[in-house]
């Protein structure tokens, strides 16, 4: 959603006006929609001024892959590497958002006017993945050509508004493995509603959880 906060007083002061942002993370909250199977989100409340402590104090249990987040190579591939050994910069940059909505299978032809070798991320809005309190029952896969086609491009990062670059039912997932091999990092489940298909600079850092196979982000999108 945009940020309609107001200028800062420096921004205004320097004369420089503020770049909008929109936030493309879905919230984490008790009974958001989970893999099926997986750690279900939970966030306690183990200290309470109101109670007498001297603080407010919350601890969370999840899966890693609750709501936005990346993949590690490690996700899908004992040999890959885990979240801490990522470069964060491949998650800072300019990014193309592109419609591909009311495609079963995302292909090639559905990216090539809008791919090109001078913006290395693209974002995908499918627009398929409707009640996001709800886990899908089936989403548009990307096909198997799409992995190669980006890497030629010099894509270092593919997002999309889904919970996999997979179909739902893959064993496999050999959409994970050829993006993997191709060097293309995965960032999954936005929330692209709100965003006008473009050129904007997309922040979307990982924590650096030492082993892990991923972790939640907090992504943003900015206009450039």
């Amino acid at each position: 959603m945009p940020d309609e906060s107001e200028p800062t007083a420096a921004a205004l002061k320097s004369g420089i006006t503020p770049r909008r942002i929109y936030d493309i993370s879905l919230p984490l909250q008790t009974g958001m929609a989970v893999w099926p199977g997986d750690t279900p989100y939970r966030f306690e409340r183990n200290g309470r001024i109101a109670k007498g402590d001297s603080v407010n104090l919350g601890s969370l249990t999840m899966s890693i892959h609750c709501g936005t987040h990346i993949d590690a190579p490690y996700h899908f591939d004992d040999a890959g590497r885990t979240t801490e050994q990522l470069d964060p910069s491949v998650y800072i940059g300019p990014a193309v958002v592109i419609d591909v909505v009311g495609k079963a299978v995302i292909r090639v032809e559905d990216l090539l006017p809008y791919v090109t070798n001078t913006v290395p991320r693209i974002l995908l809005r499918t627009d398929s993945w409707t009640d996001k309190d709800q886990f899908p029952t089936s989403i548009p896969p990307l096909d198997i050509g799409v992995p190669a086609f980006l890497q030629a491009q010099g894509v270092v990062l593919i997002g999309l508004d889904l919970p996999s670059v997979d179909a739902l039912d893959s064993k496999d997932l050999p959409i994970h493995h050829a993006l993997g091999d191709a060097g293309i990092h995965i960032l999954e489940s936005l929330d692209l509603r709100e965003i006008v298909p473009g050129i904007y600079e997309l922040i979307a850092l990982p924590l650096s959880i030492v082993g892990a196979d991923g972790s939640p982000v907090r992504a943003i999108l900015r206009e450039l």
